[in-house]
């Protein structure tokens, strides 16, 4: 799928295994006809959730499909409701087309925040195509293997003083408190990372999952739904140039892979 300038809205990797690694807030690119409208702030695409598909390369090796978009979250956001509704009631959040970064830096010019013409003209051009492919997918490996793990890939600053108070555990795991997957999954997974040692964890916490992760986990139809809210404290530079840190991701990486892996095995046997 492409947009108007023939460049393509997402990459999807087919792998082998009951695996689809989603990871809807990786791109940065923002159209011109966009960007024409944002402000500077906009264009430095700050709350991207940087180097994910690298930190992730071992799933490939795993058999896991891979599906990752081009488009910036500011451009729409992939993993809000079609219908922008807050996910989190009573808390503050970014919405469907975010009008500010996650440090309240407006992100369009005075007068030119997207109306609601442009907000489905969005949603047409690069939030439906992108879970058209989810579903597709998903539905494949269904049909190959009986149950599927969806493995949403996010990352997020250790310090978001807007959304959370103090510093963030390093791993946050979301099921909507236990209803898009196994039943005890997301403890389990936090659990191995406590008795790693090196790293925090907290189960359905202040992230319990996204929309994607909540819309596609249904359990009792073999679709499971985990998100991994991941502080990019541990594996790379969280000021600009948001680097990736080789030494803090080699630590990370194999752990990464773990749970990955123990997620599919419990899937598998439940």
């Amino acid at each position: 799928m492409t947009d108007s300038t023939d460049l393509p809205i997402f990459s999807l990797h087919r792998g082998t295994q009951p695996l689809l690694i989603s990871i809807p807030h990786l791109g940065t690119r923002i159209a011109d006809d966009i960007a024409a409208t944002m402000t500077s702030a906009a264009m430095r695409v700050d709350d991207c959730d940087w180097h994910l598909d690298r930190l992730y390369a071992f799933a490939k090796r795993l058999g896991a499909s891979i599906l990752i978009p081009a488009y910036a979250r500011y451009v729409i956001d992939l993993n809000r409701p079609p219908d922008g509704a807050n996910l989190y009631p009573g808390q503050d959040t970014t919405g469907l087309l975010p009008v500010d970064t996650f440090d309240k830096e407006p992100l369009y010019q005075p007068g030119r925040e997207p109306d609601e013409a442009e907000m489905a003209r969005r949603r047409e051009l690069y939030w439906k195509p992108y879970h058209a492919a989810l579903v597709d997918e998903l539905a494949a490996l269904k049909a190959r293997h009986g149950k599927v793990l969806l493995w949403e890939a996010h990352s997020i600053r250790s310090h978001v003083p807007r959304f959370f108070e103090g510093r963030l555990p390093d791993f946050n795991f979301g099921t909507s408190g236990g209803a898009t997957a196994a039943a005890g999954l997301a403890e389990a997974l936090a659990d191995i990372v406590t008795k790693h040692g090196g790293y925090t964890a907290v189960a359905n916490g202040r992230f319990k999952g996204g929309y994607i992760t909540r819309h596609y986990g249904v359990p009792a139809s073999g679709i499971h739904a985990v998100q991994l809210e991941l502080s990019q404290i541990t594996y790379m530079e969280e000021r600009m140039p948001y680097a990736y840190d080789d030494a803090l991701a080699a630590k990370v990486e194999p752990l990464l892979e773990t749970l990955v892996k123990t997620a599919l095995g419990r899937v598998a046997s439940n």
